[in-house]
């Protein structure tokens, strides 16, 4: 599996993982409870891999963030997504020094590091590794 098959909907909470496409939309499966939905068109839909992070040099690939999050934590889980907004702050400097901290806001880090902890509790990182 890749990042390809791996969603973020607006509105819903978590990551999803698609299973077909139909006509109305998208089958979807969600990777915190394992429930099957259908998502319609009408839904705000993106896929992890279209995902970058600001730098002040570039945009960084959520691919590569998750990377560096796993090489950090030994492919472990990372600190919660819950932690204080500085402590997410301090912890995403660590893992990614370059990053915009004007473009990034504190929502965007606590997002990526509660879908890293998602991917890794599902055995979803070796993913990573594959499309490489």
């Amino acid at each position: 599996m890749s990042l390809d098959n791996i969603l973020s909907i607006t509105g819903k909470p978590g990551l999803y993982q698609l299973k077909s496409k139909a006509r109305s939309g998208f089958v979807v499966e969600s990777l915190i409870d394992k429930k099957t939905s259908i998502v319609g068109i009408n839904h705000n839909v993106s896929v992890l891999k279209d995902i970058s992070i600001y730098t002040y040099s570039e945009d960084v690939p959520l691919k590569e963030v998750f990377s560096k999050i796993a090489d950090k934590e030994e492919k472990g889980p990372a600190i919660s997504h819950k932690a204080s907004k500085n402590e997410l702050q301090d912890y995403f400097s660590q893992v990614l020094p370059e990053y915009d901290e004007d473009r990034v806001y504190a929502s965007d880090i606590k997002k990526v590091i509660q879908w890293y902890n998602l991917l890794q509790s599902n055995d979803l990182l070796a993913a990573l590794d594959e499309e490489e």
